[in-house]
């Protein structure tokens, strides 16, 4: 059988980060406690560390910086699909003017 990946939520991460760090206490105690992997709890101890205001943005989000990383990089796309479609076109007429 498939086993379903268990989902948290932003609040949880972030409770379950202030055990350890303002309760200090110990990374492996929270992680049995919590019933989730040392390496986990690690994780997103970097994370909220990293970017305390965007970490965990949750599924299907983007930090800011990313989401306008992927929006610069589709406009990027269609631009270069532009710029292929009129060289085309002046090579089309160009030929044909002649």
């Amino acid at each position: 059988m498939k086993e379903t990946r268990r989902k948290y939520s932003r609040e949880f991460k972030i409770e379950a980060v202030r055990m350890v760090t303002e309760r200090g206490l110990p990374v492996l105690q929270v992680a049995r406690d919590l019933g989730i992997d040392r390496s986990l709890l690690d994780r997103w101890q970097r994370q909220l560390a990293a970017d305390p205001k965007d970490a965990f943005p949750g599924k299907g989000h983007l930090k800011p910086l990313e989401e306008e990383l992927r929006r610069l990089r589709l406009e990027n796309e269609t631009l270069k699909m532009e710029r292929d479609i009129l060289k085309k076109a002046t090579a089309f007429f160009a030929k044909n003017s002649r």
